[in-house]
């Protein structure tokens, strides 16, 4: 019927074919080079302190945004308590940040 041999284990030809693949993409840039496991979790753990770093910021000051503009709409004194707590939020965000970059003692 067909003259085509079916070969009845295809894993060989299929691992074959992804080793070449995988070089392939390697050699065109499209993959990155597999890092040794050292440099894998440097990389995640700077990539983990940055984000941390941020939030500690943003979430200072936006606690003391809120808390600025709610009592300035409490009692009624527009920009006083929004600026001052703009300003204390600013300052603990930075001393979070202080708290969490600087070395262990």
């Amino acid at each position: 019927m067909s003259d085509k041999q079916v070969s009845p284990d295809p894993a060989p030809e299929t691992s074959l074919f992804e080793e070449r693949l995988r070089a392939a993409r390697q050699k065109q840039g499209l993959d990155p080079v597999p890092k040794d496991g050292a440099q894998a979790g440097r990389d995640a753990s700077a990539m983990g302190l940055g984000l941390r770093v941020g939030v500690e910021l943003v979430a200072a000051l936006v606690v003391a945004l809120l808390i600025g503009w709610a009592l300035d709409r409490w009692l009624n004194t527009r920009p006083v308590f929004l600026a001052v707590f703009a300003l204390l939020g600013g300052v603990a965000g930075m001393i979070n940040v202080w708290r969490v970059v600087k070395p262990p003692p």
